[in-house]
């Protein structure tokens, strides 16, 4: 059964209200008994995702990024901290690949369980513009901006739009500060959230 604090993590509001996982990603979390606190997390960094990807849909429509891939990257990516709880409160890699074994035991397709392995690894040859999405989420949801990783997205807008470099870093840059701009609110709803469940948090 889910506990009272999973399920508050799951669907509390949040301030701005947060959209809701997807069903499928809800129930995964629920089956493995997902910290609250890594819930919150993947529901803040799934909320800026959704918003990502339409301003980037209605800003370079020619992008042709798989929304619902990223929509479930920015979702699943941490994972991993279901086995790793440590690195919720403090740094480690170790959630990277084994988020990624985990989703692949429970039947995730490898073209989305990829994402927990290589969100945090976008500067690697080979990181495609759906895998540098979900890491751009990961950034900015905390108001993070990262210059070499905008570079590339920067770099897969003008080949696919034929835009000027320093068109498509603006468009960029204004979608990015509009999303930074709720980064403490974020970071409020998350850290409301424990990292494990409290004594006499009873199932429901």
């Amino acid at each position: 059964m889910t506990s009272h604090a999973l399920h508050r993590a799951l669907t509390a509001p949040g301030d701005p209200p947060l959209c809701p996982l997807p069903d499928e990603v809800v129930a995964l979390l629920e089956a493995l008994h997902a910290p609250p606190r890594l819930a919150a997390h993947l529901r803040a960094v799934h909320d800026v995702a959704v918003w990502l990807t339409d301003a980037v849909a209605d800003r370079f429509p020619q992008l042709g990024m798989d929304r619902s891939a990223v929509l479930f990257g920015a979702a699943t990516h941490d994972i991993g901290k279901v086995l790793h709880p440590e690195e919720l409160s403090g740094p480690g890699s170790a959630h990277e690949h084994a988020g990624h074994e985990l989703l692949l035991r429970c039947g995730v397709d490898e073209s989305l369980a990829r994402f927990a392995r290589t969100h945090a690894s976008w500067h690697l040859a080979g990181a495609g513009v759906d895998d540098l999405l979900v890491s751009l989420a990961d950034k900015v949801w905390k108001g993070k901006r990262v210059a070499d990783l905008e570079q590339l997205v920067v770099e897969r807008l003008t080949r696919a739009t034929g835009q000027e470099p320093w068109r498509a870093f603006l468009d960029l840059d204004d979608i990015l500060d509009r999303l930074a701009a709720d980064s403490d609110r974020r970071l409020a709803f998350q850290a409301a959230h424990p990292v494990r469940e409290r004594e006499g948090d009873a199932g429901r």
